[in-house]
């Protein structure tokens, strides 16, 4: 690939993004590099960085959070460490200390989860960690940045000396204090400090019965700060032993720092791996505000931005709670070049600006604010001409830049080239220079480049329509209130809008119509044309959208409906058959009570017994044809049941095999958890919940209770962790 001009990035804004990275780096070091990031020429350097940013990405939305890599530059330490004969200070050792501890705990972070980050442990991997240098340097210096008494067996006899001279230096001048504090030689305060020194506040009226040295006198010089005479032998010894004790430390740093310098590389590339991280860390944290991702890298030349927002405006705007509009661009070998028409402030600019951009940061290797289902390809060149660029020091006009400009795509314009022009063909005369733009366009075409442009000329609109590989494309404006709505409709050019703009903001209607008056009719017309379709087109769209929401409303009105219809019908059905048996129940109580009346006249027992007997009789012949219907119908009912279970239940299974393939995609790219003892899990196939009762390599015991099975890890599911109080 080639390098993408450092004019490409000033038009798009890129030193911007770059800035914003930096406020998120934490290291002095991450802010400096990571403003001279450039585009990367190599593709699997692209893919690589894209993928550890994604990795770190993840790790802000699992349990496994990477280690904080903080860190102070040794810069300066490395620099001394190049020159013979130099020596550190205790501070920069401890600097080096940190950050041999801060690299060993990513390098043993990164081996232990290396399934989940295999990108950033394959950078990890490459550091050779060196545990001499942290060793060499606790051997001197303790966790508060001291020299250790053991760091040298002369140290150690030195300041155990300096112990012994410090008691006889209590011990002599407790005996002064006492003495002369009884002789009431000595003021209220009684003793003092000067130059770290115990001494004596001597009344100055007494100062000769005193000895010892002075050290000072009070503001008032009411009062003589003397050192007694039998301390001073002693504060002597212990000035010589300090003074030993200093060069025995200076000594102890030579040989630390001679120790350390074989290992000057190994500490730059320590560095430098943390660096990398921190940058990686806020390409990460810049992703996971704007809501970016790693879109599908196609291996065809094809671009596929889906809700696409420019990173730039979408923060800004995020941050004053305002909305952004995405857009959706395709570019692809049956449709390489948009040609993107319509007024101005309707977007087209800023839809221009957003292609751009987000190509040059994904070549960058920082993830972009576009929908998961995206997919983008490399080009070995970004080409843009966006803005005025008026040359004073080159006394160039803006269209002798362009001219200049369009020189430049010319010599470096090819099939894996994508270029953005914004205006193309402005700053000449119209007609002229229209048609030199459509020249333009023509040798890119054949070129086989990719690319988009935004224009106000009709022979470019017309261009788009004749070329098979080149669509239209318009910014939808409302044509009432002409206010954009910041969608990019594909296939139909765009009005200017000029006269409609012109006429909202105010120009007097007659100077209008004699601005019509003075250009061709034809381009008016063709014009108005353009723009009535724009105006159509918008109507038409909101008028689909409100017969789609009136149909969503009768549809859910004819399901109510055809609910209620069915519960009357139910409840009909129960009423019906509630009034037959109430009727029957009234038929036999009328039979009944005929049979019970001739009773009571005759008062014989047979022809009761025998009408009774035959009125049961003819009800249980009744009640055999009435449940042989009734199995038969409910053999039909169940039948039909068992119809409609079984669709619904092919289409439960086709949801669920959907379903099953969207967790299948989920579960590969979700990192896998890491079991411990006591955590309760289950088989991915099975629905039991045992709890594990021991782990080794990649196996697992699980008791489900009853029993205990040995299974492969990647075999469980992870259902509740368990809980550390108990």
């Amino acid at each position: 690939m080639n390098k993408i001009s450092s004019k490409t990035l000033q038009d798009l804004e890129f030193n911007t993004v770059l800035i914003q990275l930096g406020a998120r780096c934490t290291t002095e070091l991450g802010k400096e590099q990571v403003v001279t990031l450039e585009p990367l020429s190599s593709k699997s350097d692209i893919l690589n960085i894209l993928g550890q940013t994604s990795e770190y990405l993840a790790s802000y939305s699992n349990d496994n959070r990477i280690p904080n890599h903080n860190f102070d530059t040794i810069n300066p330490e490395l620099k001394l460490l190049k020159i013979e004969n130099t020596t550190l200070e205790v501070g920069g050792f401890k600097k080096i200390g940190a950050l041999c501890n801060t690299v060993a705990t990513h390098i043993k972070f990164f081996v232990k989860f290396k399934e989940y980050y295999p990108l950033l442990f394959n950078v990890s991997d490459a550091i050779i960690l060196n545990p001499d240098i942290p060793r060499h340097i606790d051997s001197v210096i303790d966790k508060f940045g001291e020299i250790k008494d053991n760091a040298s067996s002369n140290l150690q006899n030195i300041r155990s000396q300096m112990v012994a001279v410090k008691g006889k230096i209590n011990q002599s001048f407790a005996s002064a204090l006492n003495t002369y504090h009884a002789s009431e030689l000595l003021d209220e305060i009684r003793e003092s400090v000067v130059d770290n020194r115990r001494v004596l506040a001597v009344k100055s009226m007494y100062r000769k019965k005193v000895k010892g040295a002075v050290m000072g006198t009070s503001k008032t010089g009411s009062i003589v700060y003397i050192e007694p005479e039998a301390t001073l032998r002693y504060s002597r010894e212990l000035s010589n032993l300090e003074f030993e004790e200093r060069e025995e430390i200076q000594k102890i740093l030579n040989d630390l720092t001679n120790q350390i310098r074989p290992y000057a590389e190994d500490l730059h590339a320590y560095q430098d791996f943390l660096v990398h991280m921190d940058i990686t860390a806020s390409k990460a944290k810049y992703a996971l505000e704007m809501d970016a991702l790693l879109p599908e890298i196609s291996e065809n030349r094809e671009l596929y931005l889906r809700d696409a927002y420019h990173p730039l405006l979408f923060l800004s705007n995020k941050y004053k709670k305002e909305k952004t509009y995405p857009q959706t661009i395709t570019l692809h070998p049956k449709n390489r070049i948009i040609v993107i028409s319509g007024p101005n402030a309707g977007g087209k600019s800023i839809t221009l600006k957003t292609i751009g951009l987000l190509q040059v940061m994904l070549q960058s290797g920082l993830l972009i604010p576009v929908h998961e289902r995206s997919k983008v390809c490399l080009f070995d060149n970004v080409l843009t001409d966006i803005g005025d660029n008026q040359s004073i020091e080159n006394h160039l006009s803006t269209y002798s830049y362009r001219l200049k400009n369009m020189n430049y795509f010319l010599r470096k314009c090819n099939d894996k080239t994508l270029f953005l022009i914004d205006e193309f063909g402005t700053g000449s005369d119209p007609e002229l220079g229209g048609a030199l733009a459509e020249t333009f366009l023509e040798v890119f075409y054949d070129r086989g480049a990719y690319g988009v442009i935004t224009t106000h000329y009709a022979n470019l609109k017309l261009l788009a329509n004749e070329l098979p590989h080149v669509t239209n494309a318009n910014m939808l404006f409302d044509g009432k209130s002409l206010e954009p709505t910041y969608q990019l409709v594909v296939g139909q050019a765009g009005s200017s809008f000029t006269f409609e703009v012109a006429q909202k903001n105010g120009i007097p209607y007659s100077l209008i119509n004699k601005a019509k008056k003075k250009i061709e009719r034809g381009k008016v017309r063709f014009d108005a044309t353009i723009a009535k379709l724009q105006k159509e087109r918008s109507r038409m769209e909101k008028t689909g959208s409100r017969l789609q929401e009136e149909e969503s409303k009768a549809r859910t009105e004819a399901q109510k409906l055809e609910d209620l219809n069915l519960k009357i019908k139910t409840k009909l059905e129960n009423y019906q058959e509630l009034y037959d048996h109430n009727q029957r129940m009234i038929y036999l109580g009328n039979k009944v009570n005929t049979v019970a009346q001739k009773y009571f006249q005759d008062k014989k027992k047979r022809p009761l017994v025998s009408e009774l007997l035959r009125i049961v009789e003819t009800e249980n012949s009744k009640r055999k044809k009435q449940s042989a219907k009734e199995v038969k119908a409910q053999k039909a009912k169940k039948a039909k049941v068992e119809q409609e279970v079984i669709k619904k239940v092919e289409v439960i299974r086709e949801k669920k095999k959907v379903e099953k393939k969207k967790a299948a995609i989920i579960e590969k790219n979700k990192p896998r958890p890491v079991f411990k003892v006591g955590d309760r899990v289950r088989l991915m196939d099975g629905k039991a919940i045992g709890s594990i009762d021991s782990l080794e390599k990649n196996k697992a015991i699980v008791n489900y209770g009853m029993f205990t099975t040995n299974v492969g890890v990647e075999q469980l599911e992870l259902v509740e962790r368990k809980n550390p109080k108990k």
